[in-house]
């Protein structure tokens, strides 16, 4: 079983390189779908749901490849299958993401039921309600959805949640539609603003990405073209986290702190010194950290993609801090891992009550999720002794040689087999 093994206690300093954004990019690739061309895609992270979102992409008949560290090339002229394959779509949630251009496209999707990351309920029944706002005939069966429409339509769409994913995939497949599309009370991620940007760049008509109202006004066909993706800013909030809780000096080229106020916001009021220019941000502290108080929702709150490793930095705050999780009911999972550590956490329905203490101990861990490996990796650079953590395929998943970004900033860190 592979294992990362970090022996706590080293101070980060440096500078380190956030990738490009994970959660852009494999809607972006989705999207790519829906030209009859090539889309060139610079700033790609070499991470392990861009690597299935390719392998779903080359099943499909789509040419998806990386020509060089960063870049991704995508040919969708000859997509020979309308089926996404179970295998690959039962480990990525934004799998799903193929249905509604395929659909838009072709007039017919076969998409199982997606996998991922288990931190809770997420159903696909924002996208669902609207891909049949749009005119798809749709039934699920045997764990699959299939879509039929012969041409989308525009319509007007309200969503119940804020849903980032959501919002991406029905953004997506009304680029095609006929008419009109508003979609209202959707999401203003950042990730949105890049996806509605490398549309509009292969041709669609996107009007208000960013804000809470999304105006889609159909085109006949998008063309091919190049696209940057956008830093990812979990990434940066990960390494702004494990500099804080090892009282380090980091700067973290490429964030964008524009897409990052609200982390910002909690690092300072915790004591935390945190300054940024166009192309960087840095982070700097001295002091054990204050308790602060967080609640997750959709952007621009806070981000429940990085709850877990503040939870993990507020472990060792001067004081009792809260975090209550609006968004996903189960991410509290790894909790109890943390609390192995020595950390003093309770967690009551969606609130985690988190009472800081002087000091956390090294020991066997497992990451449940995504950011919850990075939480009990941020907690182990900040511990007396020896963690070995298990569970490395999660990590994998959205954070690109993070092993070796942390070991160039400093840490004792390292990865086994």
């Amino acid at each position: 079983m592979d294992k990362i093994r970090v022996r706590g206690g080293t101070r980060l300093t440096g500078t380190v390189e956030i990738s490009g954004s994970k959660n852009a990019a494999l809607a972006i690739m989705a999207g790519a779908l829906l030209v009859d061309g090539k889309v060139t895609l610079h700033n790609v992270p070499r991470i392990g749901d861009i690597h299935t979102m390719m392998e779903l992409l080359n099943d499909l008949g789509v040419s998806a490849q990386f020509v060089d560290r960063t870049s991704v090339i995508i040919d969708a002229s000859n997509v020979l299958y309308l089926e996404a394959p179970y295998e690959v779509v039962r480990r990525m949630r934004a799998s799903f993401n193929v249905m509604g251009p395929l659909l838009a496209r072709f007039g017919f999707a076969r998409v199982p039921v997606p996998g991922g990351c288990d931190i809770g309920a997420r159903p696909v029944n924002f996208h669902i309600d609207g891909l049949r706002r749009l005119g798809a005939n749709l039934h699920t069966e045997h764990g699959v959805y299939t879509a039929e429409a012969r041409k989308l339509t525009g319509t007007s769409i309200y969503m119940d949640f804020q849903s980032a994913g959501a919002t991406q995939h029905l953004m997506t497949a009304a680029c095609l539609a006929n008419g009109v599309t508003v979609i209202e009370n959707c999401a203003a991620e950042p990730e949105v603003v890049d996806l509605a940007e490398f549309l509009n760049s292969l041709g669609a008509h996107i009007e208000g990405a960013g804000t809470t109202t999304i105006k889609v006004t159909g085109v006949e066909r998008l063309t091919g073209g190049e696209h940057t993706i956008i830093p990812d800013r979990q990434e940066a909030g990960t390494f702004a986290v494990a500099g804080a809780i090892t009282r380090g000096d980091i700067v973290m080229r490429g964030a964008v702190v524009e897409h990052m106020r609200p982390v910002v916001n909690k690092l300072e009021e915790a004591g935390i010194e945190v300054s940024a220019d166009s192309r960087s941000m840095k982070v700097r502290a001295t002091d054990r950290p204050r308790a602060v108080d967080i609640k997750t929702n959709p952007h621009p709150a806070f981000p429940t993609d990085l709850q877990q490793p503040f939870a993990a930095l507020l472990s060792v705050a001067d004081g009792t801090s809260v975090i209550t999780e609006n968004v996903y009911e189960s991410r509290f999972r790894y909790v109890n891992e943390l609390n192995r550590m020595g950390a003093n956490i309770r967690v009551s329905a969606r609130n985690a009550v988190i009472t800081g203490v002087d000091r956390l101990t090294g020991c066997p861990v497992a990451a449940t999720d995504l950011r919850a490996g990075a939480a009990l990796i941020c907690a182990a650079l900040a511990a007396e002794g020896e963690t070995e953590m298990v569970g490395v395929e999660h990590i994998e998943r959205g954070y690109e040689d993070l092993v070796r970004k942390l070991r160039g900033l400093g840490a004792a860190i390292e990865r086994c087999e």
